[in-house]
C-alpha cells in the first residue's frame, strides 16, 4: 500500500476527530479497512455516554462484531485481515484489545506520551510477549501535524465535562510542532 493510500485513510480518521471536537469529546478518530474499505469508523465517545472506556476504537470494534457481515463466522481474530488507521497511538486499554482481536496493522498520527499503549509509554502492540495473542505492527507519523492540532484545538477550550474544569481563558494555541524523535 503506497504512502498515499495511508494518508487518505488517515483523512478520513481526523474527520472522525473532527466531530469529536464538535461533540466536545478528546478529538480521537478512527477507520478500519478491510479490502480496501472503511468497514468503521468511530470517535470517542467518553462525555457524552459517561464511561471512560468508550475510546474511538473500542466504539468501532463493538461496530464491527456487532454487524454479522463483518463477521459472519466467529474467529478468535476477527480483525486478522483489518488494518486501524488512528489519529492518536491507541491506550494501553485500546492497544490491548487491538492485540486480543488480533488486528493486522496500525497507523497512527501522534503519539499518547501519557497513555500509549504502542511503544510511548508500553509496548502492548509487539514489545510484551504473549502466550497466545500475536503481535502487530505500528506505525506512527500519518498527518501527525493534524492530529497535535486537533488535540490541541480542544485543549485550550474549557472542558464543561471535566470534575472541576480549569480556567483556560489565557491559553493560546499553538502551532509550532517540533519534528518526531
Amino acid at each position: 500500500m503506497s504512502g498515499d493510500e495511508h494518508v487518505g485513510w488517515m483523512r478520513e480518521a481526523l474527520a472522525m476527530a473532527e466531530e469529536a471536537l464538535t461533540a466536545s469529546e478528546v478529538p480521537v478518530g478512527c477507520v478500519f479497512v478491510r479490502d480496501g474499505s472503511i468497514i468503521a469508523k468511530a470517535r470517542n465517545r467518553t462525555n457524552e455516554l459517561r464511561n471512560a472506556t468508550r475510546h474511538a476504537e473500542l466504539e468501532a470494534i463493538d461496530a464491527i462484531l456487532s454487524d454479522k457481515a463483518l463477521t459472519p463466522q466467529i474467529s478468535v481474530y476477527p480483525l486478522a485481515a483489518t488494518t486501524l488507521y488512528v489519529t492518536v497511538e491507541p491506550c494501553i486499554m485500546c492497544a490491548s484489545a487491538l492485540r486480543q482481536m488480533g488486528i493486522k496493522a496500525v497507523f497512527y498520527g501522534c503519539g499518547n506520551d501519557r497513555f500509549g499503549g504502542c511503544g510511548s509509554v508500553l509496548g502492548v502492540n509487539e514489545e510484551l510477549g504473549h502466550p497466545k495473542h500475536p503481535a502487530y505492527p505500528a506505525t506512527a507519523g500519518y498527518c501527525r501535524e493534524e492530529a497535535i492540532l486537533v488535540l490541541r484545538r480542544f485543549y485550550i477550550t474549557e472542558n464543561t465535562n471535566a470534575p472541576v474544569p480549569k480556567s483556560k481563558v489565557n491559553r493560546v494555541l499553538k502551532t509550532e510542532i517540533l519534528p518526531m524523535v
